[in-house]
């Protein structure tokens, strides 16, 4: 796609996913169908937990978290990919470049941390299911939502804002298809390299930190499961710690890519794919994952479903 005319010194030029190619146009309506199909899980996701009464579990309550940011990852950036790609204008303002910088920031730290909560509930589950209600009660799970969101927003806020007080005085075209962090430090004059070498440190708190304390948790139900006596306990159990551990992987794998490895171990072109991955094709899997591979959700929404029918039928 071409780029366009910068109407004033604090724009920038995103370069876009897509041409106007018969294969780029296969991939846009491919990315467009995956984009729909994503809010459409996660939103019926939400629905289904909050309307069953069945599904008003600590367990559920922060996979209705992880949804709400599922659905907000993918807004933040596909909506935009697509007016590019039909106005043929990839042109996005300082004030949308910043929003887009942290609400990606803060959705994605938010997530990385629920994450990390979402194993401590396995963990008490598995481990210490007699004191489940008591150790996962819900003043307990409000905090812990609470300290995602709050963790997500305290961090979004403090690098977005750094961030945006370097000099961009040189090209303003920003190698990536929406405002990206890493890509957008590539554009300052000033030298970034100690700010880059303290990201990369911060990195070890702000993603590794979560991902050991995910190790951890598993590890401990990884134990208990194997010493359950009862294979149908343990197909249980394991079915439902694999899907989160699944979960866990694809974020991580991705966020560790992009803002732990030094930007000259991967160029552009692999970014734009890993990004794409994280914000839309992760949070699409991710209710396909838990719905598919819980007999709850599928009970809850086989019940919706029929009595919609009903009703129709009525």
């Amino acid at each position: 796609m071409g780029t366009s005319n910068v109407s004033s010194t604090s724009d920038f030029i995103l370069m876009g996913l897509f041409s106007y190619t018969g294969p780029h146009l296969v991939l846009f309506f491919l990315m467009a169908t995956v984009f729909i199909i994503g809010l459409l899980g996660n939103t019926t996701l939400l629905f289904l937990i909050a309307t069953d009464s069945r599904l008003h579990t600590p367990m559920y309550f922060l996979l209705s978290q992880l949804s709400l940011l599922d659905v907000g990852f993918p807004l933040v950036t596909i909506p935009k990919v697509v007016a590019e790609f039909l106005q043929g204008e990839n042109v996005i303002s300082f004030g949308g470049c910043a929003t887009q910088m942290f609400f990606l920031m803060l959705m994605g730290i938010s997530e990385g941390v629920l994450l990390s909560l979402m194993s401590y509930d396995r963990y008490v589950a598995v481990c210490h299911p007699l004191h489940y209600q008591v150790l996962m009660r819900s003043q307990v799970c409000l905090v812990m939502v609470g300290a995602s969101w709050f963790s997500g927003a305290l961090v979004a806020s403090i690098l977005t804002t750094i961030t945006l007080q370097f000099p961009y005085c040189a090209s303003h075209t920003v190698d990536h298809f929406f405002c990206e962090m890493p890509a957008l430090l590539k554009l300052s004059c000033a030298d970034t390299s100690a700010y880059e070498l303290a990201l990369s440190i911060s990195g070890v708190l702000i993603l590794l930190l979560p991902l050991s304390l995910i190790f951890i948790s598993y590890g401990h139900v990884l134990g208990a499961v194997l010493l359950m006596r009862s294979a149908e306990a343990r197909h249980k159990a394991f079915t439902t710690c694999s899907s989160h551990v699944t979960v866990v992987g694809l974020f991580f794998g991705a966020a560790v890519f992009i803002y732990m490895v030094p930007g000259s171990y991967h160029s552009p072109k692999q970014d734009n794919v890993v990004s794409l991955f994280y914000s839309l094709i992760t949070p699409t899997l991710n209710p396909l994952i838990y719905s598919l591979r819980n007999r709850e959700v599928r009970m809850s929404l086989v019940k919706v479903m029929g009595r919609s029918d009903f009703k129709v039928k009525g």
